[in-house]
């Protein structure tokens, strides 16, 4: 399982976050970094993209030793960045994952304007399912999504984009519930509700991070989107209830709660 995403110095989310969703779903896990951040459980302080060529020479040496089942894209930064992971995987055949991360929780943006429209025009394109919240939903789609109804808009918007399946995150409504927004053969979108119930706890770091590297996981080893996303949701849910406080912000969740080594 491949992930490309930022580092997170307190490893709640990011590659190390992802490093551990990957180890708790029994797979081994390779990663290519796309940005460091000055960062604690309290703030994103800065961000610092790598060179895109740093970005391409990585994949190209990964891809050669150890080709991957999946890939979980997260935050890239910049769009020199973006632009390095969308010519590379773009002649690849493989299951893709994009989280299109666009800022930190406190505001702070990890990803620049013409990045976004790499994210908007190419990348959306390119993977097999699309997993945003409410906020980047709503940047994505180009009007506020609050709602299941808003959701189902937003779906649509994101796969006349070309996003060919989408995992709208509804974590923030009254009732939480993602919306999964599958694709058929004559273009037409088929909707189901994964509803939850919300766990009560301020240590929420990386939840989403979890979630598509989790739903990765389990395309990697040969699920059905829906089963994939159903069981990605059980694992954060978990993580959520185990989670434990880790500095002084808000804590990350438990990634490594339900880990099973695979024989």
């Amino acid at each position: 399982m491949l992930t490309i995403a930022g580092f997170d110095p307190s490893s709640g989310a990011g590659i190390t976050a992802d490093l551990k969703t990957i180890a708790a779903h029994g797979l081994y896990g390779i990663a290519c970094i796309t940005a460091l951040t000055v960062q604690s459980t309290n703030r994103v302080g800065r961000v610092h993209p790598l060179p895109p060529e740093v970005i391409t020479e990585t994949l190209e040496e990964l891809f050669a030793d150890c080709p991957p089942a999946a890939v979980r894209i997260g935050m890239l930064g910049s769009a020199g960045v973006a632009r390095a992971v969308v010519h590379f995987l773009r002649t690849r055949s493989l299951k893709i994952v994009l989280d299109p991360i666009l800022q930190s929780s406190s505001g702070v943006s990890l990803l620049d304007s013409e990045g976004f429209q790499v994210l908007k025009s190419d990348l959306l394109a390119l993977a097999e399912v699309v997993t945003p919240n409410l906020h980047e939903a709503s940047m994505l789609a180009g009007f506020k999504v609050c709602d299941l109804e808003s959701m189902r808009l937003a779906c649509q918007k994101l796969h006349e984009l070309g996003a060919r399946n989408i995992v709208l995150k509804g974590g923030h409504l009254a009732q939480p519930t993602d919306l999964l927004a599958e694709s058929l053969p004559d273009s037409e979108l088929v909707f189901r509700e994964f509803p939850g119930q919300r766990v009560d706890t301020p240590n929420t770091h990386g939840t989403g991070c979890a979630f598509a590297t989790a739903v990765a996981c389990n395309l990697a080893v040969g699920m059905r989107l829906s089963d994939a996303v159903f069981m990605a949701k059980g694992y954060v849910a978990g993580a959520l209830r185990s989670a434990y406080p880790v500095g002084g912000g808000p804590g990350p969740i438990n990634h490594l709660h339900a880990f099973k080594p695979r024989v």
